[in-house]
């Protein structure tokens, strides 16, 4: 039984695409401008749509699941009409409310109804001022959002932003973030009922190279009456794996750590006498 997948084009592509094949879910077929690629699971299809679609299709059953920004599911107004099975931890932005420098405009009690508002996101920005009690004037754009107050076609933009780089260098200043944004795998509901042993699957590979990334294998050598010392400082997911080794007093400890805390373990478990200290890559972690 096929499972169709919708796959965002543009600055998410590269990253989805690696994330299915680091999966085991190998990715053929791109030569050319194909919109179609085949995997190396026949049962599995990847479809090139803009990111912007994504939920719409999903949420039609056109695909049977997708990749795309939780800022986009959630301006499609598909939330309730689409399951999302992860969060992926990738392609992370913040839909912000960006004024002029020059403007006057500091915060969002200088914000005052009647002001034009320049979006790519009019669901969300015009139930953002709703709820607000701020009456604004929404202009739909399609690209290259912040250079719309230079010419005169709003007060304020709402817009994604990583950094900030981009409308700083325009000359625009944040005032309110509105909601921060990463990509999610969601699914079509009956293609979930329907097609759940497969959907589930590919889920469960997805997920594994998820919980592997920005972690290690930390294994090494410890004098048995530091032990315990050891389990404090290198817990593991679920408490380091200890087994004896042939040497004389000595127990061999390994733990998955996350990579940003693995020069601390290092260091102070070779305080306490570890040796033999092995830092190794994770490709996968399953449950």
């Amino acid at each position: 039984m096929k499972v169709k997948i919708a796959v965002p084009k543009g600055h998410l592509e590269e990253q989805t695409i690696r994330l299915f094949e680091d999966s085991g879910i190998g990715v053929t077929g791109r030569e050319g401008r194909r919109l179609f690629l085949r995997t190396s699971d026949p049962e599995v299809e990847l479809v090139l749509v803009r990111a912007q679609d994504v939920a719409d299709l999903v949420a039609q059953g056109a695909t049977d699941m997708g990749i795309t920004g939780s800022d986009l599911i959630r301006e499609s107004g598909r939330e309730k009409e689409v399951v999302e099975l992860l969060d992926l931890g990738y392609g992370f932005t913040k839909l912000v409310v960006a004024a002029p420098e020059k403007s006057g405009i500091k915060s969002l009690a200088d914000v005052k109804s009647g002001m034009r508002v320049a979006t790519e996101f009019p669901n969300i920005t015009g139930q953002y001022f709703s709820e607000r009690g701020i009456e604004v004037k929404l202009t739909r754009v399609t690209g290259a959002t912040e250079i719309t107050p230079r010419i005169g076609v709003a007060d304020l933009i709402v817009d994604v932003s990583s950094t900030g780089a981009t409308l700083r260098s325009h000359g625009l200043q944040v005032i309110d973030t509105i909601l921060e944004s990463t990509a999610r795998l969601i699914a079509n509901p009956l293609s979930l009922r329907e097609k759940r042993s497969k959907i589930e699957d590919i889920k469960t590979a997805i997920g594994s190279v998820v919980r592997a990334r920005g972690k290690k294998l930390v294994l090494m050598n410890v004098p048995e009456e530091s032990l315990s010392e050891i389990k404090r400082i290198m817990p593991g997911m679920a408490g380091p794996t200890v087994s004896r080794v042939e040497a004389k007093g000595l127990l061999a400890v390994q733990a998955v750590v996350p990579a940003g805390e693995v020069y601390g373990v290092v260091r102070e478990a070779k305080k306490r006498g570890a040796r033999d200290i092995l830092v190794m890559p994770i490709e996968r972690i399953l449950p």
